[in-house]
């Protein structure tokens, strides 16, 4: 057994100083056991289900948004609910006017959520979800197609009531956003094809 000062594979790279590094050389490979603190998470059942439950909400209000479907936006919420759209700032009746004033704009959207950090604390949860939000603009009067891309995260106070997990308020943050044109699209010809309202094939299902 021997110690390393550097990666044996990578002899330029020092290891870090306040972690030792000891390799025990193998026929034909080498085992590196490499020391690092870690923090031990553990869950209750109670919580993994808080967990779910709040990401099953953060899911379904994407679908609600992309299928134009007011209601299932609105299960979403709580009835007081505030939530911060940057163009629109106010309670929930007020925010699903603007949606649809602001999306009827695009033929289509497609809100997709990645990395989800969720912290639940009894019957309240903080959560932040990074989204991007794909918005396509059909041609029109002369203009060509378009794709209106944003990245944003949705920081959330999402609370518990009557057995419930809703969102109580929303802020979304955007970080950058960017339009490309639409260009070398392959044809769909004969493909189901997804769309706004109750015709969507997630309704029949």
């Amino acid at each position: 057994e021997s110690s390393w000062s550097v990666f044996p594979h990578a002899p330029n790279i020092i290891a870090p100083r306040q972690y030792s590094l000891t390799c025990t050389p193998l026929r034909p490979s080498v085992l590196c056991s490499i020391p690092v603190p870690y923090v031990t998470m553990t869950m209750s059942i109670e919580e993994l289900s808080a967990r779910e439950e709040i990401r099953d909400v953060l899911a379904r209000y994407t679908r609600g948004i992309d299928r134009f479907d007011l209601g299932l936006v609105r299960s979403c919420y709580h009835p007081d609910a505030h939530d911060d759209h940057g163009a629109y700032r106010g309670d929930l009746d007020g925010f699903l006017t603007w949606v649809v004033e602001a999306l009827s704009f695009f033929e289509s959207t497609m809100h997709f959520i990645g990395n989800q950090i969720i912290d639940v604390d009894g019957d309240q949860a903080r959560t932040e979800s990074y989204c991007i939000a794909f918005h396509r603009r059909g041609a029109d009067n002369g203009e060509p197609a378009y794709d209106l891309i944003t990245a944003l995260r949705y920081v959330d106070r999402v609370e518990r009531r009557a057995g419930r997990w809703r969102i109580a308020d929303r802020v979304c943050a955007f970080d950058w956003t960017r339009r490309d044109p639409v260009i070398g699209e392959w044809s769909m010809e004969g493909a189901v094809r997804g769309t706004r309202g109750d015709r969507d094939p997630v309704y029949s299902a």
